[in-house]
């Protein structure tokens, strides 16, 4: 038998039960495993986790847990210096590129609305946002908890929230995309990026009142949807606002 303790931190605590929440948890094990399973089998999907202590050291996801071990498991920094220890989430994380399964079609669109690449589609399978993740480099975000579980999948986070305007300030958070908000360059429909157009390029795809009150039009170069500057825009930059005044 195998003794072994482990306590989660921060948002970590999610995840588990509300009994073993910010405290350490006694376990012992019939054998020695690895200590990415060894979390998991709290609920606590590898994607969630930055750094691993095992009696003080930092270590890696295949680290095999030992009689008397103590695992400290930390979610991922965005926002602090962490390089003199085993961080366990890739770098750089800029120019994201996003996948979102398909329960997140709202949340894709608004990420796409602020500028962020994001790919979606209705009827994708489990197995295509893996092959996106493994191949694409694209980062998954998900409502699953055992998708993310899957030892293939290295880039990922876990959806809390089933609204979607509560999803987007996860997503920005987690992150850290609040320098990288860029209204009205991708298509909310495609993720197609758009370009500024004449308004007599796009006229005859207008109704009557936007015609008569609004001339400056974007158009999606994919799907050839057209865009403007309408009331939404003052939602937008007040929606940005939150993140980039505190910046």
């Amino acid at each position: 038998m195998i003794n072994v303790s482990i306590r989660f931190y921060e948002e970590l605590n999610d995840f588990i039960r509300a009994e073993h929440r910010r405290k350490q948890i006694d376990r012992q094990l019939n054998h020695r495993t690895t200590v990415k399973d060894f979390i998991e089998s709290f609920g606590v999907p590898h994607t969630e986790v930055d750094l691993i202590l095992a009696n003080g050291i930092s270590v890696d996801f295949d680290h095999r847990v030992n009689d008397g071990d103590l695992i400290s498991v930390y979610p991922v920094f965005e926002s602090f210096d962490i390089s003199e220890v085993t961080r366990l989430q890739e770098r750089p994380l800029r120019n994201l590129q996003f996948i979102a399964d398909c329960h997140l079609g709202k949340l894709a669109g608004k990420m796409r609305l602020l500028g962020l690449d994001v790919e979606f589609h209705n009827n994708i399978v489990d197995e295509e946002l893996v092959a996106a993740v493994v191949n694409k480099k694209k980062v998954l975000l998900s409502r699953d908890r055992r998708l993310l579980m899957r030892k293939v999948i290295d880039r990922g986070y876990l959806i809390r929230s089933q609204n979607p305007d509560e999803q987007i300030v996860e997503v920005i958070r987690r992150f850290d995309l609040a320098g990288q908000l860029h209204p009205f360059t991708r298509c909310a429909r495609c993720n197609g990026i758009l370009e500024r157009v004449e308004k007599a390029a796009v006229i005859q795809l207008l109704e009557p009142k936007t015609k008569r009150y609004f001339d400056d039009f974007f158009q999606c170069q994919v799907c050839r949807q057209v865009y403007w500057r309408g009331s939404h825009l003052g939602a937008i930059t007040s929606f940005i606002s939150r993140f980039t005044s505190t910046k």
